[in-house]
């Protein structure tokens, strides 16, 4: 028997809706996953097979093809578990399959069948909203996430039991409903440090007022100690606030991410992240095999501080120069080209190089000290 269910892929800060086939037939035992999965999702079945038998349910002993479609888009992760679980549920009669075509459904299962969160919630449910599915059922870790999204009903589950219940008219679940704006007001100025806590330093306040009021980058130059790193930490303070389509465009990128909790909704703070000096140029811009936001967008929207510049690696510099003209990052392989969103402030600060007592030019040993 075929039956259809529907997942998502994120690409970017954006989703894409999978439609999961699967076709149980008469046949010697045999699993097949097609429509380029990777090895995280071909793993699924053993995980699937697992959680089933935990829960008293059936896997059915005959040849079950799995099949991702648009087939010509690599799927990644695990977060398929439970959209292909309830398709051979489907499948093999053991859940009645009118509703099945009106929800989006994700999650990972673990052997006993309880659901892990999933990365990416906030563009999935968008798109699902925009698609006009009815529902959107996922980890309850990420229900809060969703639930942003107005016009969709989110489902939190935590067992598969739930899914399966639901469906089969046994259980009823409660949908997660999150006031966008009371949830985006309550916290809009709720930072952990306060450029008012600055004592003294009235020149320097200045200055960061100055560069904050028209989003200018900065650099910090002084001896240790002299306050420049309290002082970079408190600048998203004086920053102007986020408005709601730049908190839900930075939420996108750190949901995309996975830094999101499960007591987070929605990014109400300008961001402000301090990568260490030994980051790679991939982890700094973003990239990688299975491509993931760098530090630079993970920063969009507020702060990307530089703590002793002069010890980042020249090249991870330079791949900076880009994204700080355009505002975006653009991760480019050869099936597809992704683009993730980098518009901040740069902070950096380093301290003076001995040589400036011995009349060298300040240029100079700054490009001495990058090589």
């Amino acid at each position: 028997m075929l039956v259809k269910t529907f997942g998502s892929a994120v690409y970017g800060i954006e989703a894409i809706t999978i439609t999961i086939e699967v076709n149980i037939s008469p046949g010697k035992l045999a699993y097949f996953i097609v429509g380029l999965p990777d090895n995280a999702v071909r793993e699924s079945m053993q995980r699937i097979e697992a959680a089933l038998q935990t829960n008293n349910y059936r896997m059915p002993r005959q040849r079950i093809v799995v099949n991702m479609a648009p087939a010509d888009i690599r799927k990644e992760g695990s977060a398929y578990d439970l959209t292909i679980a309830t398709a051979i549920l489907a499948s093999s009669g053991q859940i009645e399959n009118e509703e099945l075509e009106k929800y989006l459904i994700m999650g990972e299962l673990s052997l006993d069948g309880s659901l892990q969160p999933i990365k990416g919630a906030l563009p999935i449910a968008i798109q699902a909203r925009k698609e006009g599915y009815k529902g959107f059922i996922l980890p309850k870790q990420n229900a809060r996430e969703a639930a942003i999204v107005n016009e969709l009903e989110v489902y939190g589950v935590e067992n598969i039991k739930e899914v399966v219940g639901f469906f089969n008219g046994e259980t009823q679940l409660t949908a997660e409903v999150v006031n966008t704006r009371d949830e985006f007001y309550k916290s809009l100025t709720a930072y952990d440090s306060d450029f008012s806590e600055v004592r003294g330093q009235e020149n320097i306040k200045r200055a960061l007022e100055i560069a904050a009021a028209g989003g200018h980058n900065v650099i910090l130059i002084g001896p240790p100690g002299a306050g420049k790193t309290m002082l970079a930490r408190r600048l998203p303070s004086i920053l102007p606030p986020l408005s709601l389509y730049e908190s839900l465009e930075t939420t996108k990128i750190h949901s995309v991410a996975g830094k999101l909790s499960a007591a987070d909704a929605l990014v109400t703070t300008r961001p402000f992240r301090s990568p260490h000096h030994t980051i790679s140029d991939v982890a700094l811009v973003g990239g990688g095999s299975n491509p993931q936001p760098g530090e630079i967008s993970l920063a969009h929207n507020g702060v990307l501080f530089l703590d002793e510049l002069p010890e980042f690696k020249r090249s991870a510099l330079e791949v900076m120069r880009q994204p700080l003209e355009e505002r975006r990052v653009t991760i480019s392989r050869a099936k597809f080209t992704v683009d993730y969103p980098s518009s901040f402030m740069l902070v950096a600060s380093m301290n003076p190089c001995w040589c400036v007592e011995h009349s060298f030019h300040f240029r100079k040993c700054w490009e001495h000290r990058l090589n």
